[in-house]
């Protein structure tokens, strides 16, 4: 089946995109990111990748018709979005200065009709008001951040918004904007800071999660508009998360997502009047990865579980939904299938399909003729049947803790001894690899490697012990795991033991350096990029430091500064053997160049090897096409030489 449907479009917003040739074909961005299908199915939004920031398009379904865009400033993202009315899409805005920024969503909502008229900036810090010549002001002009709750399908103009004052810590409001106009209505007071609500399918606030600079976190819950709250969780007493997802049909039970001291989280109903709670969804290994709502509702039946394979689980496995996702998933085979988007009567749904060998596919499916029509390929040019094979593993820590991740090799390879490079994936907590095509993993491996990703303790998906066994870790037992299982990966024959890497991004970075400072035996190189290398400047430089919750996350989760010292690898450079290649951005927020600078010098002091490439317009991650291609050029280069592979090819664009 051809990808070209909405290949015109891509044309008209990302004009002058390179030819894939070689590393091209790794460096080229996605088409698009995500398409939702608009309540009558007569368009289509989509959110399209540009250099350093992401746009939104949107088209008529009938002829692939581009009807209107919105572009906006650079280092700004249309984050998420979301058909609020038949002809009225709402933005949410996200910021990040660098491509491997976690985007740190800004709170403002951005109004745009189908037809690509009446855009509008409805809420947020850069509102402007219509001027001292008027008294007539809809919106407030303010510093908040807003975030949708619900978008009320049964109110046209009107959707549930979470608006938060800019100051530590606040407490929120849950308000009815006016999706034209930007008017607001307060409906809510939350009882506790930085919370969430959820409400029922009426669109009253039923809801209220949050936590104070604590960080521990409380549910309440309240009858209807107007009643008091009442607190039905608090994490200090129940030693449990629980996160409201919403409400059944027939509104009698609440679902919650739970997070339980032991295992994976667990789905549960909840009744009101009888306060019981029934575990109703739960798997073995993996915590849900994403709700799956009924068709054309907010009301949940079901989740996604991406563990050695995406799958799907159902409340009622007899419903229709569960019948029509078993129906794609055997369309499908080999590859995870989730419904995104659909039209208002559930006719239509818009399904994404993608695996470790395909960055996606959308398609529309029609519920009634039962026939998929593709729509669009988030990257064209890739053909899965060529990608790399990514391969899921298990195996057991020294101290007999389960860990899962992934072998990426080339197509076609025989996959035995290879030299390998062990990339350890950033966060390094509330984030896990999953095994969805990752363009590093693509490339490496096209370069004749076999990479080994790990989610070591403290990643996110494997149940709160999972996660908080690497709190306080670094440089400990989360990096015995990586030692681990680079030590399994040679003992199955997997990996050549006189050829191996460890490269990453951000705390990837300060693991590969870690890596070779604590094993230096074991590994021939190391690469970081972006990384953070000295841990007690967290306390003072970068933006986690900045906010009171922010404090109590780094105290609780990398540890107290008077002992980091000990674990930064700037202190450890005389313990490095091997030779190592640093990158960092000098407009980085995250991990401040000075890290990488601090290393490189101490690296010097030592007498390691060393080569370094910055650019100081660049942040957490390199936005900039010959920038990009620069630093790839670079770290094939590097690993070529010290454990074999190709390097690029050095043809420009």
């Amino acid at each position: 089946m051809k990808r070209v449907r909405l290949w015109g479009l891509c044309v008209v917003l990302l004009a002058g995109q390179a030819s894939a040739l070689d590393l091209e074909h790794y460096l080229r961005r996605d088409a698009f990111t995500d398409i939702k299908i608009s309540p009558t199915g007569e368009f289509y939004a989509a959110t399209i990748p540009m250099e350093d920031r992401t746009g939104l398009a949107i088209m008529r379904r009938a002829d692939s018709q581009l009807m209107g865009s919105f572009v906006p400033p650079k280092n700004n993202h249309a984050s998420d979005f979301d058909w609020v009315n038949d002809q009225r899409v709402l933005i949410g805005l996200a910021e990040k200065f660098g491509s491997l920024d976690q985007p740190q969503l800004t709170g403002e909502l951005f109004g745009i009709n189908a037809d690509g008229r009446g855009g509008d900036l409805l809420i947020g810090y850069r509102v402007q008001g219509r001027g001292l010549g008027t008294r007539i002001q809809p919106k407030k002009v303010e510093a908040v951040a807003a975030f949708v709750i619900d978008a009320l399908p049964d109110h046209d103009r009107r959707v549930l918004v979470k608006v938060m004052p800019f100051s530590d810590d606040p407490f929120t409001t849950a308000e009815r904007l006016d999706v034209i106009s930007g008017q607001r209505s307060t409906v809510a007071r939350a009882p506790v800071q930085r919370a969430d609500f959820v409400a029922d399918g009426k669109g009253e606030v039923r809801f209220a999660r949050g936590a104070g600079s604590d960080n521990v976190n409380k549910l309440y819950y309240r009858e209807g508009a107007g009643a008091p709250w009442k607190m039905i969780n608090d994490q200090n007493v129940s030693q449990r998360i629980e996160q409201p997802l919403g409400f059944s049909e027939d509104g009698s039970v609440a679902y919650l997502l739970v997070e339980k001291p032991r295992g994976p989280d667990a789905i549960v109903s909840w009744n009101p009047v009888t306060d019981e709670r029934r575990e109703l969804l739960r798997d073995e290994v993996v915590d849900p990865a994403r709700v799956i709502y009924k068709r054309g509702t907010s009301v949940p039946i079901g989740a996604l579980y991406q563990g050695d394979k995406p799958r799907t689980r159902f409340f009622d496995e007899a419903s229709a939904d569960a019948r029509l996702q078993r129906s794609l998933e055997q369309a499908f085979p080999g590859e995870a299938v989730f419904v995104t988007s659909s039209s208002r009567d559930g006719k239509l749904a818009m399904v994404r399909v993608w695996s470790g060998s395909n960055p996606g596919d959308f398609y529309v499916f029609d519920t009634q003729t039962k026939k998929a029509d593709l729509v669009v390929s988030r990257s064209q040019w890739v053909d899965p049947a060529q990608s790399a094979v990514v391969q899921p593993i298990a195996l057991r820590a020294r101290d007999g803790l389960p860990l899962h991740g992934f072998v990426t090799r080339a197509k076609g390879s025989e996959g035995k001894r290879l030299p390998m490079v062990v990339m350890p994936h950033g966060g390094p907590f509330f984030v896990h690899d999953d095994g969805a095509y990752d363009m590093e993993s693509q490339l490496l491996a096209a370069a004749g490697y076999a990479v080994l990703q790990v989610n070591f303790r403290g990643s996110s998906n494997y149940g709160r012990a999972h996660a908080h066994a690497g709190g306080r870790e670094w440089g400990g037992t989360m990096q015995d795991d990586l030692t681990d299982a680079t030590r399994w990966a040679v003992a199955e024959g997997i990996a050549d033991g006189s050829k191996i890497c460890m490269y990453g991004a951000s705390y990837g970075g300060y693991a590969a350096l870690m890596g070779v400072a604590k094993e230096p035996t074991l590994y021939k190189c190391a690469a970081g990029y972006v990384g953070v290398y000295d841990l007690p400047m967290m306390f003072t430089t970068g933006d986690i430091q900045r906010r009171g919750s922010g404090e109590t996350y780094l105290k609780e989760w990398i540890g107290d500064r008077s002992q980091l010292a000990a674990v930064s690898p700037v202190n450890l450079a005389d313990r490095i053997k091997v030779p190592v290649f640093l990158a960092a951005g000098g407009e980085d927020q995250r991990a401040p160049i000075q890290h990488t600078k601090r290393m490189e010098a101490a690296l010097k002091k030592a007498g390691v090897p060393v080569e370094a490439l910055y650019y100081p317009t660049e942040g957490h991650g390199f936005y900039t096409e010959p920038h990009r291609r620069e630093y790839y050029t670079k770290l094939l280069a590097f690993l070529s030489r010290h454990i074999g592979g190709q390097a690029a090819n050095a043809a420009q664009p």
